[in-house]
């Protein structure tokens, strides 16, 4: 898709990002609704099909659970490609085809007969979380948005909380009164009902710009414009691409796995229904979290803010860990979940300010495929420890450990301005 740079016109008129009249502004809400139904759909929605499915057709959650794995491993591998589809077809086109993909692999799961069916679901379910998840909402807003890009990335990625907050109540009630299959059914149907007009109405041409588009989705091959190859490589021999890479892959794996196993963790302590409430607590937390974050992350050292973060996620693990207080699990799952929204939209933010606008589309999709690639063994490794050692003591040490870790590889910076 062509974004031609504006004339000497467009530069007497610079685009006022504040302004609730900005054409930037809608997008933001098609992309909160997108990515609320992508995480209920397919990150939230993953625990309600697992326990279903083996209900419906007795198979082990092993089996289940290497299907999931399969799924994000092969969405990790899309997702390096969203820039590209960007640049070929436009935000538009990228968003719909990521919608109906991610619908008719849901309504898919809850026709599936035999396993091979499943993973053949999860592959389609894979297309569509590619197309609508962080990387292709991150591109997408990165077209309307250079100076308020920390605060409309945040506002629109509190959908993926509302995923949780809502969609997985929503289809576990609607399972109970319809029936697994006619309520995929009915999910897909809204999905695709709701997000396909809204996309079609407010997501068209981005703006022109006076200065190069921040994401340089240009088609242009002149000297100023590099290869996404060249891009990619530069970043390769990057110290500062390293240390946002590593440390927010290790974050991730902390994040997702305790996120999947918290109910299974607290259900001895303090009961399934208990259990539920710290999860929606801590989901409702993220949303606080990032709204809050969104005003002030613009003019702030954004590394010290993940380095604090990750420091208190590991605080809050180690007093779940430690304690049989309902009050103190209730407390430190709030706490923990403070952060969970940041930990998504911080690295997308610490590239855009550390990497010329050139780069923006292509490292940040490089980034999110590689740290989902490494999160999607998160929830097997913190299973396999927790089996091995009887607790989940260990595991959640050992996640609290990468936190910390994490924390200090964060603060090392590469030399400025990047090469790249």
């Amino acid at each position: 898709m062509n974004v031609p740079h504006a004339g000497p016109a467009a530069a007497e008129k610079p685009i006022d990002e504040t302004s609730f009249r900005y054409a930037g502004w809608p997008i933001v809400g098609v992309c909160f609704l997108v990515a609320t139904f992508a995480w209920a759909a397919g990150f939230y929605g993953q625990g309600v099909y697992l326990a279903e499915l083996q209900r419906l057709h007795g198979w082990p959650a092993s089996l289940i659970s290497t299907a999931t794995t399969i799924y994000y491993l092969f969405s990790a591998v899309l997702v390096v490609f969203v820039s590209e589809v960007i640049r070929a077809l436009g935000p538009r086109w990228l968003m719909i085809g990521g919608i109906v993909a991610i619908a008719a692999g849901t309504a898919l799961v809850g026709q599936v007969t035999a396993p091979w069916q499943l993973y053949l679901a999860y592959v389609l379910i894979a297309f569509g979380w590619a197309g609508t998840s962080l990387a292709a909402i991150n591109n997408t807003l990165g077209l309307w948005f250079d100076k308020r890009r920390g605060m409309a990335i945040s506002l629109a990625l509190n959908g993926a909380s509302c995923g949780g907050v809502f969609g997985v109540p929503l289809l576990v009630g609607a399972i109970g009164k319809f029936g697994f299959s006619a309520t995929l059914i009915g999910a897909a149907l809204v999905i695709v009902v709701i997000a396909v007009p809204a996309i079609l109405i407010w997501v068209g041409q981005p703006p022109r710009r006076a200065l190069p588009p921040a994401d340089a989705f240009a088609t242009e091959s002149p000297p100023v414009a590099r290869s996404i190859a060249q891009i990619r490589r530069a970043a390769f021999r990057s110290l500062s691409f390293w240390t946002i890479t590593v440390p927010f892959a290790m974050l991730m794996i902390a994040q997702v796995g305790f996120i999947v196993h918290q109910i299974s963790f607290l259900d001895p302590i303090i009961g399934r229904e208990r259990a539920s409430i710290a999860v929606a607590l801590m989901t409702a937390m993220a949303v606080v979290g990032r709204v809050l974050f969104g005003f002030v992350v613009d003019r702030m050292d954004q590394r010290k803010a993940a380095a604090v973060s990750a420091l208190s996620q590991a605080a809050a693990l180690i007093v779940m860990i430690n304690t049989q207080s309902e009050t103190a699990l209730f407390t430190a799952s709030a706490v923990f979940g403070f952060s969970v929204g940041n930990m998504i939209t911080l690295p997308t933010l610490i590239v855009q300010r550390e990497f010329s606008a050139m780069s923006f589309g292509v490292l940040v999709s490089l980034v999110t495929a590689i740290c989902q690639f490494t999160y999607a063994f998160g929830p097997g490794v913190i299973g396999l420890l927790r089996d091995i050692s009887g607790s989940y003591a260990i595991p959640f040490y050992a996640c609290a450990g990468l936190q910390v870790i994490a924390a200090t590889i964060v603060l090392v910076r590469g030399k400025t301005p990047q090469p790249v």
